[in-house]
C-alpha cells in the first residue's frame, strides 16, 4: 500500500479512538490490506501517539492463546507497544479503572514480564529466553475494539492490537536460580476470573503459545522481520496474553483473579466511567 494511503488508514484509526467510536474493517473495504500494511500503520500510529506525549514503555501481544482463535476468526497473535499513560500498577492487589473512551471493552488476565536485555532472536528454549526477563508478574489487559470484536487479523493488528490499558500487580525479581523453576512454572499456571466474586472462567499458561516464555520468542522473532520497528531492549515491560477469554466490562462491575502455581499477586480491578 501507498504511504499516502497508510495515513490515511492511521488518520481513521486514531480519529476513531480520540472519539470512541466504531468504524467498519479495513480489510472488508480494502482486501490489499495486509499484516504488513496493519504494521506499518502500527508505526504511524506510534510515531501521532509519541507526538502527543505518550512514551512506549513496553508491547502487548495479543491473540497468542490459541483457544480462542476460533472465536474472534484469527489463525496467529500480533502485538502494539502499550505506553505510560495505558499502564498503571496495582496498589495492594488493588485498582480502579477508567472505562472512558473504550468501545467493547473486556477485561483478560495474564503474565507480564520485563527484560533485563534484549530477547534472543531464533531461541525455542524456554530457560534461556527467562534469561532476558528482570521480573514477572501477574496483570490484567483491558482491550477494546474500535471494530466491535468484527474483524480481520490485520484490522486488530493495526487497532494498536485492541490495547486500551494494563495493570500491572508486585513483581517478583528473577535471578539465574529461579529460571529452571519458573520455566516448568508457566505452563501450569492456572488463574480464575471472577466477576464479584463470582467465577467465570479459568485458563493456564499453557494456553499461551505452550507458556508465557514463548510468546517473548515469538515477538523476538516477528520484530526481527519488521525493520521500521524497534527491536525488543532491556527496561520494557512486555505482557504475554490472556489465559483466558477475554470477558466484557462495564463501569460499577468489579472484577478480581486468582493465580495459582506462582507467588503472584491476585488482582481486583474495579471499573468506572
Amino acid at each position: 500500500m501507498s504511504p499516502l494511503q497508510i495515513q490515511d488508514i492511521a488518520g481513521e484509526l486514531l480519529q476513531a479512538h480520540d472519539q470512541g467510536r466504531l468504524i467498519a474493517s479495513i480489510v472488508a473495504r480494502n482486501p490489499d490490506f495486509d499484516l504488513d500494511a496493519a504494521y506499518q500503520v502500527a508505526a504511524e500510529l506510534m510515531r501521532q501517539r509519541r507526538g502527543r506525549g505518550s512514551q512506549p514503555v513496553g508491547r502487548k501481544i495479543g491473540f497468542t492463546n490459541r483457544t480462542i482463535w476460533a472465536l474472534y476468526g484469527v489463525d496467529a497473535p500480533m502485538w502494539a507497544h502499550v505506553y505510560n499513560d495505558t499502564l498503571s500498577v496495582a496498589r495492594e492487589g488493588k485498582a480502579l479503572v477508567s472505562l472512558a473512551g473504550t468501545v467493547s471493552p473486556r477485561m483478560e488476565p495474564e503474565i507480564a514480564f520485563k527484560l533485563r536485555a534484549p530477547v534472543p532472536v531464533g531461541c525455542k528454549d524456554a530457560e534461556q529466553l527467562l534469561r532476558s526477563v528482570e521480573w514477572v508478574a501477574h496483570g490484567v489487559e483491558i482491550v477494546h475494539s474500535h471494530f466491535d470484536w468484527k474483524f480481520k487479523l490485520a484490522d486488530a493488528a493495526a487497532d494498536w492490537a485492541c490495547h486500551a490499558h494494563l495493570v500491572i500487580g508486585d513483581p517478583q525479581p528473577i535471578g539465574e536460580q529461579d529460571i529452571r523453576a519458573l520455566s516448568r512454572a508457566l505452563p501450569l499456571v492456572k488463574v480464575k476470573l471472577l466477576k464479584n466474586g463470582v467465577e467465570q472462567q479459568e485458563g493456564v499458561g499453557a494456553n499461551v503459545l505452550g507458556s508465557p516464555a514463548y510468546a517473548l520468542g515469538f515477538l523476538a522473532d516477528l520484530l526481527a522481520q519488521q525493520a521500521f520497528m524497534q527491536p525488543l531492549a532491556a527496561g520494557e515491560i512486555i505482557t504475554t496474553g490472556t489465559l483466558t477469554d477475554a470477558l466484557p466490562v462495564k463501569p460499577g462491575e468489579t472484577w478480581s483473579t486468582e493465580i495459582e502455581g506462582l507467588p503472584l499477586q491476585n488482582l481486583t480491578i474495579s471499573y468506572t466511567d
